[in-house]
């Protein structure tokens, strides 16, 4: 019993935005209580393979507010308690009726898909909600006593200038919410949102490290603790003391194991992936028969495993231990990393420069063996 991380998956959207590439299905919500009853054959398989007291649930998507409520409810109430419970939410989902339904099932953090208050970026992104919508969510969440909320912004939108960026963070922080994650748009191959931006996108990707200087200066300037790579929450003293950032991805960029529930889930359980298949009927019709949805299985050496707490560690601004992963880094170009100023070896503590965590994965890339 390794896991103390979970995550659940719901795939339901009422549209698909252009740019997504998730596992996400549009429909109405008259098949979501089949969905749930799956989703909860699965954990009773899988349940042996989670900790006695779990860190972090997550209710991830597609859209999990679109749930419909009472299946939604009873997901909620057979899932296993754990210290931070995260639900994503879409803004034109949230109202008084669902934030106490939330609130009284036991999720203590929302995360709020904003993306941008500017209308017309947001209709290129194909996103439902209007700039109001993204304000009145946040404060039905408010209403409903709700002191964890998270905001997420996308940069680099077609069309999008450093003046709408500027905009966009200025909004966000007039709600003052307790976490903001600003990540830069992948238009993924194959998209529609990439067959019909593919130049403009072409052009955004060469203003990308402005972009996220703005992003960083703006955020850390309004006193925001700048954690993780694209993450960003109130300080532990500006919040009671307490830790807001988010638990359960702190758990996957710390190598943490962790067991994913639903239609192309993905766990990492004992150095083992397992990601389960895309397919909602098969994944439907296997639980139905009380089997394991069918599933790929990746066996992970420690050599991959090492890599990977390389690369998503040096995302945090904690220090990562070199004995850690030292056989996965080149140890020459450590040494010139540091001459460089882009990474600190401090004792055998390794840690990104400010400049270095700007550069993000280049550098990190340059330090792999």
């Amino acid at each position: 019993m390794s896991a103390r991380h979970l995550y659940v998956h719901l795939p339901f959207c009422s549209s698909r935005c252009g740019y997504c590439d998730f596992v996400t299905v549009v429909s109405g919500q008259e098949e979501h209580g089949r969905y749930v009853d799956a989703l909860l054959r699965e954990l009773e398989l899988e349940r042996s393979v989670l900790a006695p007291q779990l860190d972090s649930v997550f209710l991830g998507g597609g859209t999990p507010s679109f749930t419909e409520s009472s299946s939604l409810r009873r997901l909620l109430a057979a899932l296993p308690g754990a210290g931070e419970v995260t639900v994503e939410a879409n803004p034109e989902t949230v109202t008084p009726a669902l934030a106490a339904l939330l609130l009284e099932a036991g999720v203590d953090r929302v995360s709020l898909g904003a993306q941008s208050f500017e209308r017309r970026l947001l209709d290129v992104l194909d996103r439902v909600a209007s700039p109001d919508d993204v304000r009145r969510a946040f404060y039905h969440l408010r209403d409903a006593e709700f002191d964890n909320i998270s905001l997420d912004l996308l940069y680099g939108i077609p069309g999008q200038e450093p003046a709408d960026l500027q905009c966009d963070l200025a909004e966000a922080l007039s709600l003052g919410p307790d976490h903001i994650s600003a990540y830069e748009l992948e238009a993924k191959p194959g998209t529609r949102f990439t067959h019909a931006h593919g130049a403009e996108l072409e052009r955004q990707a060469e203003s990308m490290e402005s972009y996220v200087e703005i992003v960083v200066e703006t955020l850390t300037g309004a006193g925001y603790r700048w954690y993780e790579t694209a993450n960003f929450c109130l300080p532990a003293q500006a919040a009671g003391g307490r830790d807001l950032r988010a638990r359960h991805n702190l758990g996957y960029w710390l190598g943490h194991d962790y067991l994913g529930l639903g239609v192309g889930a993905v766990s990492t359980i004992d150095n083992c992936r397992v990601r389960n298949a895309p397919s909602r009927p098969r994944y439907l019709a296997a639980l139905e028969r009380d089997e394991r949805p069918p599933r790929e299985l990746e066996e992970l050496s420690e050599d991959v495993r090492r890599v990977e707490r390389l690369m998503l560690g040096l995302r945090l601004d904690e220090p990562l231990p070199l004995a850690e992963v030292a056989s996965a880094v080149d140890h020459g170009e450590l040494e010139r990393l540091v001459d460089l100023g882009l990474l600190l070896n401090e004792s055998g503590q390794l840690r990104l420069t400010p400049r270095g965590r700007l550069l993000g994965g280049g550098v990190t890339a340059r330090l792999l063996a």
